[in-house]
């Protein structure tokens, strides 16, 4: 059962009625202006998932999506950073009383991160020693606090930690924004208005406080948003922008056909057949993709609500419908921007950065193609690490 919070999605929808005219702006500039976070944080998105302990909403991962979709449809690149913080937002439930009030009490409290361990983190007395360096850190500019996974090491040569079943010991570390360094990188094709960053860390002690698993679910909160996984929240996140994405490139294309018309006719290209044909294709293709991956996410929701587990198979099939929302919604994009003709190469017309940014969201890790071969491994009863799912 789909559990989606109107209100909540009502403020989402509001605040990207603010975000869409700023689109051009936050493209230039590769990073939200403060216009467009002034209005998000009014909206509530960024604590979506943060405890009501911590003035967060502890809203469903459905809510979560409906959220994301709308501010996606407004602008791609604010609806990834919507994406980014609020399941960063997570991390609270994970953490500490005293340090989540710290770093989740504000009301606009941002928060990014990478769990790709690409840090290393060395006990240092009630703490770690950690250097690294993350590429990919969207939204990292307006976060106050910054996370990148590590791989922990025992120190003085004594190589890394490893877990008894001889994995590498993988933790999440938690940085005040100061204690890190910004590395400007992100010069891409689309989605360039997150702002994703490498961000270097180098030799900073942090409290044990601030280190934590994201494997392990966390025990001091009961809402069932603590209980579905968290990377299948993520997966599902990147699939809600991919169909924001590919709404707003059906909306810019059916505003297109209606006033544009071909050369030496009379009427609108919206009498064509074949733009006629498209449209109805990607329509499809986005209620599809988008009934799945709710009815997926409904699923998993509703059995933890219940006190159950996550089945491996409930969480195969979630992420499997994330890369199809994925796909699926860039291959609407795609038809739209055929449909557009020579108007869609320019950049004064949308369909151009919907092109582009949904082809840079696709190439998440969590969507990917073997995300998808990960979901078939467990419906076909293959053996498989499943930590990720």
């Amino acid at each position: 059962m789909v559990h989606i919070d109107p209100e909540r999605v009502a403020r989402a929808r509001a605040a990207a009625a603010i975000v869409a005219p700023l689109a051009p702006v936050i493209e230039a500039s590769r990073r939200l202006p403060e216009e467009a976070i002034a209005a998000l944080t009014s909206a509530g998105v960024w604590k979506l998932l943060v405890p009501k302990a911590y003035g967060g909403a502890e809203a469903s991962a459905s809510t979560l999506l409906a959220v994301i979709d709308e501010v996606a449809r407004a602008d791609g690149s604010a609806g990834w950073c919507v994406m980014i913080a609020a399941t960063s937002g997570l991390m609270s439930a994970y953490l500490d009383d005293e340090v989540a009030r710290a770093a989740y009490g504000d009301d606009g409290a941002i928060t990014s991160g990478v769990f790709a361990p690409m840090g290393r983190a060395i006990r240092e007395g009630d703490g770690y020693r950690v250097s690294g360096r993350w590429p990919f850190a969207s939204g990292c500019e307006h976060a106050a606090w910054r996370m990148g996974g590590v791989l922990l090491d025992r120190g003085d040569d004594g190589g890394p930690d490893l877990l008894p079943s001889g994995a590498p010991h993988v933790r999440s570390v938690l940085f005040r924004a100061a204690e890190t360094r910004v590395i400007d990188t992100w010069q891409t094709s689309g989605l360039r208005g997150t702002g994703s960053h490498d961000v270097e860390v180098n030799d900073v002690h942090v409290p044990a406080s601030r280190c934590f698993s994201l494997f392990t679910p966390p025990s001091r909160h009961d809402a069932a948003i603590y209980r579905v996984p968290f990377f299948g929240v993520l997966a599902a996140g990147v699939a809600a922008v991919s169909l924001g994405i590919a709404r707003a490139s059906i909306d810019a294309l059916v505003e297109l056909a209606r006033g544009k018309r071909g050369l030496g006719s009379k009427r609108s290209i919206a009498h064509r057949e074949l733009v006629q044909l498209r449209v109805a294709q990607a329509e499809a293709k986005v209620r599809g993709a988008r009934a799945l991956l709710f009815d997926a996410i409904g699923e998993l929701e509703a059995r933890v609500a219940a006190g159950a587990e996550a089945k491996l198979r409930d969480r195969a099939v979630a992420r499997l419908a994330a890369s199809h929302a994925a796909s699926e919604s860039a291959a609407a994009v795609d038809l739209m921007y055929e449909a557009g003709g020579a108007t869609s190469i320019y950049a004064s017309h949308p369909l151009q950065r919907h092109f582009r940014d949904v082809h840079v969201a696709t190439q998440h890790v969590m969507v990917s193609p073997t995300a998808t071969t990960l979901a078939g491994r467990v419906l076909l009863g293959v053996e498989s690490d499943t930590s990720t799912l």
